[in-house]
C-alpha cells in the first residue's frame, strides 16, 4: 500500500519525451464532462508541436475509518476504478495525439497531488484544464489552481466546457 505522497508513473512509450524543447501537456481525469474537452485540445496541441500528453489520477482517501480491512478494501476498489479510467481514457489520448501518454496515479486530495506533481515533475510544460459548462463556478480544481496560480512553475490553458470538437480543432 503507498502513502499518499507516493505515485506511480507510468511511460509506456510513443512520442520522444527526450527530445529537448518537446511539451507535455498534462491533463487531470476524473468523471466530469469537460474532461473530453481538455483532452482533446491537449491531445491537439500535442500533436502538432511534437508534444506528448500526461494523465493525473489523484485517488481520494477513503473517509470510512471505523475498520482497517473495510478501508483497505475501499482504497482498492478505487485503485481499480482509476487504473480502468485511465485505460480507456489512454487508448482516446493514443488515438488523438498519436502518442501514449504518460500517465501518473497518486493518492491523496486532488489538488494537493496536482500541486505537487507540478512542482515535482520537469517534463511538465503546460497544464490544461476544462472550465464547467453553463455555470459561474469553472469547477473546484481550476478555481484552486486560480487561487495558487503565482506558486505554478508552468502556464495554464484554461478550455471552455461549451466548445465543440470542431471549435477545439480550430483553436488548437
Amino acid at each position: 500500500m503507498k502513502s499518499s505522497d507516493e505515485e506511480d508513473a507510468v511511460d509506456a512509450g510513443g512520442g520522444d519525451p527526450g527530445k529537448p524543447g518537446a511539451r507535455t501537456f498534462l491533463c487531470v481525469v476524473d468523471e466530469s464532462s469537460e474532461l473530453h474537452q481538455a483532452l482533446r485540445f491537449a491531445c491537439h496541441r500535442a500533436r502538432k508541436t511534437g508534444g506528448r500528453v500526461a494523465l493525473l489520477y489523484a485517488i481520494e482517501p477513503a473517509e470510512f475509518q471505523h475498520w482497517m480491512a473495510v478501508r483497505n478494501l475501499m482504497e482498492e476498489e478505487r485503485r481499480e476504478q482509476a487504473e480502468e479510467l485511465l485505460q480507456v481514457v489512454s487508448a482516446v489520448v493514443q488515438k488523438l495525439s498519436g502518442t501514449t501518454p504518460v500517465v501518473y496515479i497518486r493518492e491523496g486530495p486532488l489538488k494537493d497531488q496536482l500541486m505537487q506533481l507540478i512542482a515535482e515533475e520537469p517534463d511538465v510544460s503546460v497544464l490544461v484544464l476544462a472550465a464547467a459548462a453553463g455555470s459561474d463556478d469553472p469547477g473546484q480544481v481550476i478555481s484552486h489552481i486560480m487561487k495558487n496560480i503565482g506558486k505554478l512553475r508552468v502556464p495554464v490553458t484554461i478550455v471552455p466546457g461549451n466548445l465543440t470538437d470542431d471549435q477545439i480543432d480550430a483553436l488548437s
